[in-house]
């Protein structure tokens, strides 16, 4: 008779699994609450005591850990001395091992967990037993996945036996799940050892949605999410309408939610190929929105546009006047919702934005490597704040830099935006100098630079740009300040009687 060892947290499907498996022939063991479950729903059941001949011990910490089960699951059936030593021992093979492991991940997720609940929860027989059965998985079958139980029951049935290839793919199912695991329990005692830098680092991801290409369709691409991670993402998302999202829209979508939870009043920004092309406030969405489009009305054709607000019908009106990927806000009213449902292809997105305070570490990729940051959290109200110029700025021109000062640390290096205190006017981005930048967004902003300001993520290597700023009329500008020519930039600034702040932090985004 063939045997199954049946153990597991997560009994979903696993009474139904377990009584097909009797009924093909096998022999079932189990431990501890699975047994129980088992046995109250009529199915036959030998302990796993019962074969190892020593009881579970340590509150059941120990009770798989023994000879007689591992012995069992990593003999090689075609090995003759390995067949003859479990003879001499008495040890029978087992041939199915269906485990899936303590919830840590779920242990964890609860805001009041203590450390030692969560220790407790780490699983060393589970992972023992699923890693002895997947190296040996030639010679048995290994489940972790309830999504595969009936896959394995079908190959059973037809065939009498599980292929070599379906092994081989639960197998490295079965890999992949124990290193997410110890992924997880790794990230969660590092933070709780207080070590920012360990030498080593290792991530786990969960498989969201397979995306028809990437950023060009030569380039194959999928979205994966983080378990646990912050819910102010596009991962956790809710889409309500329209097509399903690409590679580059889930890009510039996280961009968009970027820049806008930075705005604590009613606020929209659109956003193209990873830059704010125009961002507005006002007193509700819709005007918000209205500064947003005007900021750029050319460029907005084919963005995404987030509000952190709720859509309303007067805003969805102005929305289903432009051809738009995606809208996300944090609600839609009814009617917006049936305003903006007409456009077939509109992706409509609701994210909690009770959850944009949470900070993560920042990851990217490079070929052979990965590096990791803090988020740029810095914001206006962190700086040291000080007026080098002779002129102080007006208050209208401290909300106009303020507005400015938010929306250029999420413009790509080097990056310029003019603004005023309601809107973006000009925005240079990605250029490899900063005087370029600033000219791209003082000519997209034209007669409106005139008594508008200007920010810049990183300070000016030499006053050219104050120059040219002055020239188009700007009458304040925010910088980090901290150049060897500093001087220079103040001097210009005087001169043309521009008042200028410094904030002491830089905002590079590459």
């Amino acid at each position: 008779m063939k045997r199954a060892l049946i153990s597991v947290s997560d009994k979903t499907g696993v009474v139904e699994f377990t009584k097909e498996l009797v009924a093909l022939g096998f022999e079932i063991l189990s431990t501890g609450g699975t047994k129980k479950t088992l046995e109250e729903n009529g199915v036959s059941v030998k302990a796993v005591d019962e074969v190892t001949g020593f009881p579970e011990i340590l509150e059941g910490r120990v009770k798989t850990l023994h000879p007689f089960i591992h012995g069992g699951l990593l003999a090689k059936r075609d090995d003759a001395g390995h067949m003859a030593q479990l003879d001499e021992q008495g040890i029978k093979p087992i041939d199915l091992v269906c485990v899936n492991l303590y919830p840590f991940q779920q242990t964890i997720a609860k805001p009041d967990v203590t450390a030692e609940d969560a220790i407790e929860n780490i699983d060393i027989g589970g992972p023992a037993m699923l890693r002895a059965s997947a190296k040996n998985h030639d010679h048995l079958t290994v489940v972790v996945d309830a999504a595969d139980y009936r896959k394995v029951l079908e190959e059973l049935r037809t065939d009498g036996e599980v292929s070599k290839t379906t092994k081989r793919w639960l197998a490295a199912k079965v890999f992949r799940h124990t290193a997410a695991y110890d992924a997880q329990i790794a990230e969660y005692m590092t933070e709780l050892a207080g070590e920012e830098q360990p030498e080593r680092v290792t991530f786990t991801y969960e498989l969201k949605q397979s995306l028809r290409y990437g950023e060009n369709p030569h380039q194959k691409a999928a979205f994966y999410e983080r378990p646990l991670g912050s819910k102010f993402s596009i991962a956790h998302a809710e889409q309500l309408h329209g097509k399903e999202l690409s590679y580059n829209n889930i890009h510039d979508a996280d961009a968009a939610l970027q820049l806008v939870k930075d705005f604590q009043e009613p606020a929209a920004v659109a956003v193209k190929h990873m830059n704010p092309c125009g961002a507005g406030v006002g007193a509700t969405a819709a005007e918000a929105f209205k500064k947003a489009y005007e900021a750029d009305p050319t460029s907005i054709f084919g963005g995404i546009v987030a509000l952190n607000r709720e859509v309303d019908a007067e805003t969805a009106s102005q929305l289903h006047e432009i051809f738009l990927e995606i809208v996300i806000a944090p609600s839609f009213t009814q009617e917006a919702l049936d305003i903006l449902t007409a456009k077939k292809n509109l992706r409509l997105l609701t994210i909690p934005f009770e959850s944009a305070n949470k900070q993560e570490k920042m990851l990217t990729s490079v070929e052979g490597g990965l590096l990791i940051q803090d988020q740029d959290a810095y914001t206006y109200e962190d700086a040291e704040i000080t007026v080098p110029t002779k002129r102080k700025p007006t208050d209208a021109e401290l909300a106009a830099l303020k507005l400015g000062w938010k929306v250029v640390k999420h413009v790509k290096s080097n990056a310029i935006v003019v603004a005023d205190s309601q809107m973006t006017l000009g925005v240079g981005a990605g250029q490899m100098n900063r005087v370029g930048a600033a000219k791209i967004a003082l000519e997209q902003a034209g007669e409106r630079a005139k008594g508008a300001v200007l920010a810049s993520d990183a300070f000016f290597p030499m006053g050219d740009t104050v120059e040219a700023a002055a020239k188009a009329g700007i009458t304040a500008i925010i910088q980090p300040g901290g150049s060897i020519r500093d001087e220079d930039s103040i001097k210009a600034a005087d001169e043309y009687g521009i008042a200028m702040v410094f904030t002491g932090v830089r905002h590079f985004k590459h």
